[in-house]
């Protein structure tokens, strides 16, 4: 038995080694011209995916590429006032009405919030979601954040990057066609190290539908405040506006500052894709740092796989 087992794990040792060196030359995959791209983002809750990525989602889908967005759990705590079954609809619903705004697919996950683990079961659930998608992107967050949700889906999403491509990993769903790109979203967390921006898009023309897709996110966006606690959450809640119009203003404001202060951040790599004159004018943008786990891309294969950082 052990002559049986020791050249398998030898064998196992020197394809991961070759596949994940750094320094050795792989495969470029040819995606046809008149083949969609297939992008799918996880995020911990129904609206991380439509913060991090809602601008670039929706230039795929205004291509004819195919996005999906997925929720790995239901966010069935997030508020302060309602929880459980009936949240967990609410929330559910909300991304939906997002997902069509921005032109992608939405899909939320029976798995309660606060309660994501790296298991098993769960690597092979999420790596179900990007075989069946047959992904040549993945997104997700980062593996170092306040929150358990977070970092475990940056944790599964590790742990599926080679696993995707396998053909006898849960037989019965083809592996992927190639290995996808991994994808981090941007963060404001430094330690163990701070998020690298290998990618940041402008997201100026799409910036008014990103915000209408955000608008359905009440749940979360008019009825939440992480920010402050007891009395004071409340009266920040009750400071947000509740004519629709002013709403609309309070949240260019507020949420539209995020993304400025990413374009700003990142300014450098804005105009390396886009050039001086329009690096400098972009207003909004989302930022994406490439995982080490998943395929290295070449700089030609990112503009083909996100071609509008050269158009």
């Amino acid at each position: 038995m052990k002559h049986l087992i020791y050249p398998s794990v030898l064998f196992c040792f020197i394809y991961l080694s070759f596949v994940s060196s750094p320094g050795v030359a792989q495969q470029e995959p040819v995606i046809p011209p008149d083949r969609s791209l297939r992008i799918i983002g996880f995020g911990a809750h129904p609206d991380d995916a439509e913060y991090k990525m809602g601008g670039v989602a929706a230039r795929w889908a205004a291509r004819g590429d195919k996005v999906k967005l997925v929720s790995m759990t239901n966010g069935d705590l997030g508020h302060y006032v309602q929880s459980g079954g009936p949240l967990a609809r609410r929330r559910a619903q909300e991304v939906a009405e997002a997902g069509k705004i921005l032109g992608v697919e939405s899909a939320v996950m029976d798995i309660h919030d606060g309660e994501l683990m790296p298991t098993l079961e769960n690597r092979k659930l999420m790596a179900n979601l990007i075989r069946e998608w047959q992904a040549d992107i993945v997104l997700s967050h980062r593996t170092n954040d306040y929150n358990p949700d977070h970092r475990y889906v940056g944790v599964l999403a590790h742990d599926t990057a080679f696993m995707v491509s396998i053909p006898f990993f849960m037989p019965l769903i083809e592996e992927t066609e190639n290995n996808p790109i991994y994808l981090h979203y941007s963060d404001r967390f430094k330690k163990p190290y701070p998020f690298q921006p290998d990618i940041i898009v402008d997201i100026d023309d799409v910036f008014e539908k990103k915000i209408e897709a955000i608008e359905k996110l009440v749940s979360q966006v008019f009825e939440v405040n992480y920010s402050s606690v007891g009395r004071e959450r409340e009266r920040a809640i009750q400071s947000v506006p509740k004519d629709p119009k002013e709403r609309r203003a309070w949240l260019v404001k507020h949420h539209g500052a995020r993304y400025a202060a990413v374009a700003d951040e990142y300014r450098d790599q804005l105009i390396k894709w886009y050039g001086p004159e329009r690096g400098k004018a972009v207003k909004y943008a989302e930022a994406f740092e490439i995982c080490q786990y998943g395929r290295q891309p070449t700089e030609e294969e990112l503009k083909q796989l996100i071609p509008f950082l050269s158009e």
